[in-house]
């Protein structure tokens, strides 16, 4: 009838275009395992060519949404745009949508949020650098499941942790300025009192003493501490550079205060690498800027991204073991060194 509305298309039409199951071409909308390229390929041309969109009312009256959320603690830091592309892409191929919910480093904030998620029936959440303690976490993840990013808690049998092998990474950065003949390398961090050891920071700074212990550089060992990121650093790095026994060399935790370093040395005069030779860790794309040339720890955010991703799609599938993975970070050299 002229002006009728066209029939919807359902997964039984594409079961019956591709020539396979109902059971089949549900296997592929959730990249189920076993499913055969032959198969993927028959719906998936299916899926084209009748356009198919699954309906996600109807996906929750079966008991999911198709929905994970995303909690990241703040946006400010370069490296976490990737990371999400690369999750959303991971998620997206099983035809999942990801909510991103950006918080505070506030306890309170954190739970609230994600009880929030938990009421709106997300499938899952993703943490990234979450400050909420590991016990909390697992009272969370008895109710939905968990994949935390940038949280070092490998002992945990409630949910699955992915970390860029921060240890690792850190001994690298202070190989990479001992390797160029410093000695006089010094670590700068930030005041974490008050938050969980879980942090990546915790395991930086523990990385960049066992280096310093290993290369015999003991004597020049320190770790200078910049206020909580929230605050402002200015003043933090204004005496930090004017230091009289100012390190020849420093590894900064992180490119927010490796890239602010640079900055400062700019504003105050100082030639790097000539008079302060800087590695930072993240290596964000600020980082490869040719005006920038940051040396730093490129932590594989693909990589991390296709790792939680993957946690989190086999967690929802009944997976309940934990699983904590560790991704190997390398060494970007550039002028800052």
């Amino acid at each position: 009838m002229l002006g009728s509305r066209p029939e919807r298309v359902t997964i039984r039409h594409v079961a019956e275009h591709a020539g396979v199951s109902v059971a089949a071409v549900s296997k592929v909308l959730r990249n189920a395992y076993g499913v055969s390229d032959a198969l993927r390929l028959k719906v998936e041309d299916a899926i084209e060519t009748l356009k198919y969109r699954p309906s996600t009312a109807a996906r929750a009256m079966r008991g999911r949404t198709f929905t994970v959320g995303i909690l990241v603690v703040e946006l400010t830091n370069p490296f976490i745009p990737t990371l999400l592309e690369e999750m959303d892409a991971g998620l997206a191929q099983a035809s999942y949508k990801s909510m991103v919910a950006v918080g505070r480093a506030a306890s309170k904030i954190e739970t609230s949020m994600i009880e929030t998620m938990i009421d709106n029936r997300m499938d899952g959440l993703i943490l990234i650098g979450p400050q909420i303690s590991g016990n909390v976490m697992a009272e969370y993840a008895k109710q939905i499941p968990i994949v935390a990013l940038a949280h070092h808690e490998p002992n945990s049998s409630f949910y699955d942790t992915v970390n860029s092998d921060d240890y690792c990474g850190a001994q690298l950065a202070v190989e990479a300025l001992h390797a160029q003949g410093h000695q006089d390398i010094a670590m700068l961090s930030y005041d974490h009192s008050g938050q969980p050891s879980s942090v990546v920071a915790v395991a930086r700074e523990a990385g960049y003493r066992a280096a310093m212990e290993r290369l015999g550089l003991e004597a020049w060992m320190r770790i200078l501490r910049l206020p909580n990121p929230s605050l402002s650093r200015t003043r933090g790095l204004a005496e930090f550079l004017a230091m009289p026994d100012r390190p020849r060399a420093v590894f900064a935790w992180s490119d927010m205060d490796a890239l602010r370093l640079l900055s400062a040395c700019h504003e105050h005069g100082i030639e790097v690498p000539g008079q302060l030779a800087v590695i930072g860790y993240d290596d964000s794309a600020v980082a490869g800027l040719p005006l920038v040339n940051l040396s730093s720890i490129n932590q594989k955010p693909d990589e991390l991204g296709r790792c939680v991703s993957d946690l989190m799609l086999s967690r929802i599938e009944g997976r309940t073991e934990a699983r904590h993975v560790l991704v190997t970070p390398q060494v970007v050299f550039r002028r800052s060194l």
